[in-house]
């Protein structure tokens, strides 16, 4: 049986994981900057990833994970949707490096404290991806010129 910490951090991963690819989804559209664009891209790549195999984990393991979006993170989605140039680039990439400060910590903690091997190891294993991203992230909001994205 899972801990309510281990079934409340596999749904916030769900979420969040949604949140980001919709959001990359909508980057790799609407940003002006090469950079942001690139870092969407594998960040909708990365996290469709992830989110497959999360799927696959709760599947494992009898979890159902939400399928919508926080209002909250919906809110993100349209104030967003309504910038566009380099207003809509700085917004984006301020969310990514918080959105992913969160990521971070949240799957440190279930990587430490899960009792659940099978949940340790999802969030073992997803953290380098996330700790790059958020790595690029500071970079590319940062202004870094030629910040790496591949």
């Amino acid at each position: 049986a899972l801990t309510t910490t281990e079934k409340e951090f596999m749904a916030n991963a769900a979420r969040g994981g949604m949140l980001e690819v919709q959001l990359g989804n909508l980057a790799a559209q609407k940003a002006s900057s090469n950079d942001v664009k690139q870092f969407a891209e594998r960040m909708a790549a990365d996290h469709s990833q992830l989110g497959q195999k999360l799927q696959q984990l709760a599947s494992n393991l009898g979890v159902s994970l939400p399928q919508d979006l926080k209002p909250e993170q919906q809110n993100v989605v349209s104030r967003l949707e309504k910038l566009s140039g380099k207003a809509f680039d700085r917004e984006f990439m301020k969310e990514m490096v918080s959105d992913h400060t969160k990521d971070v910590s949240e799957f440190e903690r279930a990587a430490s404290q899960a009792t659940n091997a099978d949940i340790k190891q999802f969030a073992s294993e997803a953290l380098p991806t996330l700790r790059d991203h958020l790595k690029m992230a500071r970079e590319i909001a940062a202004g870094k010129p030629g910040a790496k994205t591949q």
